[in-house]
């Protein structure tokens, strides 16, 4: 079986990198990643621990700057953009711990999301829209955010992350420490994105939620994209059961799914 290469997607192409390599200090945590993301579609990383997820989320929102290769965005260059010129771009970092304010109300963690947003016409009309999709915006409006269950507060992080009305949304582990319940209520959020027209990257150590969501998948070992295909392909691949169910990678993967040599 041949999985969709997440190559060059050509016009519909929202985020390209390209051979990129990062890491912290003199050491490479990345190194050499090719991804493509198109517009209004879901992508799922996944891979071993240490395989450098995080850190493709980090180099794209600006948290590190790579130290080479090409981060392209909507057809621009914004490998060395800042954090906040790329937020004013698009990009929204939803990061793996929880972000919420506990002792803010609900309503209060979500309008923080609009901080550099101006026009307060256009926060409370971004503040409707945004109570319509997550409906606990307005259920839970006056209640403190440290009341609230893990799968709520990840909820109201998603509804925050809308304020900016973001070309890309960058969930890092979205699913981490909760129950299943919990868990199924947020993935089901995340699916309402790419229906609402989103586009999602996700890391998530929970492969079988994640790829259960995603159009496009990609494994992440050793700092480079090692396999390829779409969220249903690698959902019922065995070397991406083996990363799933924890062992770790000892050599290069050996499946059936697209590769990256495969692409070129």
């Amino acid at each position: 079986m041949r999985g969709s290469a997440l190559g060059d997607r050509g016009a519909d192409a929202l985020l390209t990198l390209s051979d990129v390599t990062a890491g912290y200090g003199a050491g490479l945590i990345l190194k050499g990643v090719n991804l493509t993301i198109a517009r209004g579609e879901i992508v799922c990383l996944i891979g071993p621990n240490g395989a450098g997820k995080s850190t493709v989320l980090k180099t794209i929102s600006g948290l590190l700057r790579p130290k080479s290769g090409e981060v392209m965005f909507a057809g621009d260059d914004i490998g060395k953009l800042s954090s906040k010129e790329r937020l004013h771009r698009g990009i929204v970092h939803v990061p793996q711990d929880r972000s919420l304010f506990p002792g803010m109300s609900v309503w209060e963690n979500v309008m923080m999301g609009a901080f550099i947003l101006s026009d307060q016409a256009l926060v409370r009309r971004r503040l409707e829209q945004v109570a319509e999709t997550f409906p606990i915006v307005a259920k839970r409006r006056s209640a403190v955010a440290g009341s609230l269950s893990g799968g709520e507060q990840k909820q109201v992080e998603l509804a925050r992350s809308l304020m900016l009305d973001p070309a890309l949304i960058l969930l890092d582990e979205p699913s981490i420490g909760l129950d299943p319940k919990s868990r199924t209520s947020v993935f089901a959020s995340i699916s309402a994105l790419a229906v609402d027209g989103r586009t999602v990257l996700l890391v998530e150590q929970n492969a079988r939620s994640g790829l259960a969501v995603a159009h496009r998948a990609a494994v992440l070992e050793a700092g480079v994209v090692a396999l390829t295909g779409t969220g249903k392909e690698l959902l019922n691949d065995p070397e991406v059961a083996r990363l799933y169910l924890g062992a770790s990678a000892r050599g290069p993967i050996a499946g059936g799914v697209a590769r990256p040599e495969d692409q070129r």
